[in-house]
């Protein structure tokens, strides 16, 4: 019997030192914003020693769009949008807690109320009032949730393949998203997380190939490991998943553009089409060959049908003048 307890400790040895020769360490802080974080980035302090890596582009006193980006992706997932959009719109982006060059919330409070007290800081420290509201996958949920609780503040709500929708995607899906979602193995990995299987899964993504380049896989598998976002992740991925309750989602009144591409692996078109019936002021908009990001995917189309919709949705409705029913008649010579 000893020497079954002797091969189990030979054994547990074994793993624990591959473990460690194994590991992929985190990246260095400095070293990622010389890299990431050049102009126009800006990071802002807003208390209690967070500060948020955000970009603002575009003319101060254009329409404003706040960019919300999916799970484990950051700011820069909305660059080609930026470049088109920037000419007519003032455009922020930045990375959510958890993500990106701003890493983890000090609370780890990953919950949509933490996620839209970020979006209230950024743009109340950049003298921002109103302002249409985007979000792609995990940031489109965050978005719906946000114009749920805080309409007064969104002239325009856009979803793209958004997140928080009732419906169960069948087979498929993402590798890296399945593995961190799993008890014990997604500690282990999040920890080894070989750049192969960020490349994987960015591929797994979406249908336009085109998107998963060395230069875009090496930003994800980096920022990935920037400190304290690995677990970040692992604290987001273990909260239970709740969907969105249709009858909250039928009391918004915010015109909204819903993009989505038809091919996503990772949140199926019927949830395109469950938002579109749900919401009483929505437009859809849907691209056959498009996987989960369309913004990347498909930028200048996707960015032209925003443009054009927007042109539409923030022209304030007209007030009908009636005269007061004891007006006396202007009678003219």
């Amino acid at each position: 019997m000893k020497w079954v307890w002797r091969g189990l400790g030979v054994l547990l040895a074994v793993l624990v030192i591959a473990f460690f020769v194994m590991r992929v360490p985190d990246t260095d802080p400095a070293e990622m914003r010389a890299k990431y974080g050049s102009a126009p980035s800006q990071f802002l302090d807003i208390g209690e020693g967070r500060e948020i890596h955000v970009r603002d582009e575009g003319p101060r006193d254009a329409p404003v769009i706040v960019l919300l980006h999916g799970s484990n992706a950051d700011l820069h997932t909305w660059q080609q949008w930026t470049e088109i959009l920037r000419e007519d719109y003032r455009v922020i982006r930045f990375d959510q807690r958890g993500h990106g060059l701003t890493g983890p919330a000090p609370d780890d409070d990953y919950s949509a109320v933490g996620f839209g007290a970020d979006i209230d800081a950024v743009t109340e420290a950049l003298g921002v009032d109103t302002f249409t509201l985007a979000g792609n996958s995990m940031g489109g949920g965050i978005a719906m949730a946000y114009a749920m609780d805080n309409p007064w503040r969104l002239d325009a709500l856009v979803l793209v393949d958004a997140g928080g929708a009732p419906i169960e995607r069948e087979g498929g899906g993402n590798i890296a998203f399945t593995l961190a979602g799993m008890p014990v193995i997604g500690d282990i990995m999040s920890q080894l997380l070989p750049r192969s299987l960020i490349e994987r899964s960015l591929s797994q993504s979406v249908s336009n190939q085109d998107v998963v380049t060395d230069e875009a896989v090496t930003r994800y598998w980096e920022m990935a490991r920037y400190p304290g976002n690995r677990g970040a992740t692992r604290i987001r991925f273990s909260a239970p998943r709740t969907a969105f309750d249709p009858a909250d989602i039928a009391r918004v009144q915010v015109p909204t553009l819903i993009i989505w591409g038809k091919e996503d692996a990772l949140i199926p078109y019927a949830a395109a089409e469950w938002y579109d019936e749900q919401l009483p002021n929505s437009t859809l908009v849907a691209y056959d060959g498009i996987g989960h990001i369309p913004m990347e995917e498909a930028p200048e189309r996707s960015a032209t049908d925003l443009a054009i919709w927007l042109n539409e949705a923030l022209i304030p409705p007209e007030v009908p003048t009636e005269e007061p029913a004891d007006a006396e008649p202007v009678l003219t010579p």
